[in-house]
């Protein structure tokens, strides 16, 4: 399976999972007397729609170069974790608005049984935020970590939702609004991961160097080929699931234009055979006396 394919299997797997938590949450916050469930089903609703645009963002962004787009798509990619980062806030802001105002109006203690609810749902949230994630970091996919921390917030988000309930129904009468302030706390907790989803891929758009890792790789890939000497400046930008380069490489200053355009293409075949996430690369040669 391929990193694309195993990516947009990964994405699948979150808008099921979410769907079906979204319809669970939003029936057990209703019938439970729990505005923090009702919270969490929103989020849950939202995270539908931001999984949607990761499927679309990952199909689009593997499309393959064409005339306009000698790259190729990769830069899809980050554009649509910024629309992602968008439905987070807006449900943020909607849970902290819906929550303040529960807090100053008189209601139920919630159920009892919406705790075994949240513990159900804390446990498949962490389990999804570790499984997409995991995909995320095989594939090199931005948008794919942004859905990965969609699991993490959601799984923080009943966690406080569960803390919120357990106290309410702990200390009864005039603690209801434990459960509407753990919705509130939730909500700033989303706001600061909508933070750390979207900073990684300003820096994928801005071409932050943030690489050093694959650029010793590619050192070490190259001392390798038959006729380089060393390497010397090394850029690499980010596109969707691949790694543009652009390298200089020394060779001996004496040989001719056709060995110096040997070496460079049997570089650029070995560094893609030997580091298979790299886009396109642009070898540049430097004499060396």
């Amino acid at each position: 399976m391929t990193h694309e394919q195993s990516a947009i299997k990964a994405t699948y797997f979150s808008l099921i999972g979410n769907a079906c938590l979204a319809l669970i949450k939003g029936v057990a916050g209703i019938f439970g007397n729990s505005y923090a469930l009702i919270a969490d089903a929103i989020e849950s609703t939202t995270d539908i729609f931001s999984s949607f645009l990761v499927l679309f963002g990952l199909k689009y962004s593997n499309r393959p170069a064409d005339e306009n787009h000698p790259y190729g798509h990769g830069r899809a990619e980050p554009l649509i974790t910024f629309i992602v980062v968008g439905f987070l806030i807006t449900s943020a802001t909607i849970i902290a608005y819906e929550s303040i105002q529960n807090i100053n109006t008189p209601h139920n203690l919630p159920k009892a049984w919406t705790l075994i609810i949240l513990g159900i749902i804390i446990i498949w949230k962490e389990f999804s935020f570790r499984k997409v994630m995991k995909k995320g970091i095989e594939t090199n996919s931005s948008s794919l970590k942004a859905d990965a921390w969609h699991h993490r917030s959601d799984a923080i988000t009943s966690v406080a939702a569960f803390i919120g309930i357990a106290i309410a129904l702990l200390l009864g009468k005039g603690y209801e609004s434990a459960d509407d302030w753990a919705a509130l706390f939730a909500s700033g907790f989303i706001l600061y991961n909508s933070y750390l989803i979207f900073r990684p891929a300003l820096g994928e758009i801005m071409d932050e160097h943030l690489y050093d890792d694959l650029i010793l790789d590619i050192r070490q890939v190259s001392h390798k080929v038959e006729g380089v000497i060393d390497t010397e400046k090394c850029f690499i930008r980010k596109a969707g699931m691949k790694y543009h380069v652009d390298l200089h490489a020394t060779v001996n200053a004496h040989i001719t234009v056709k060995e110096g355009h040997d070496i460079a293409h049997l570089l650029k075949d070995t560094l893609r055979a030997e580091i298979p996430q790299l886009g396109h690369i642009l070898i540049h040669i430097e004499p060396h006396e």
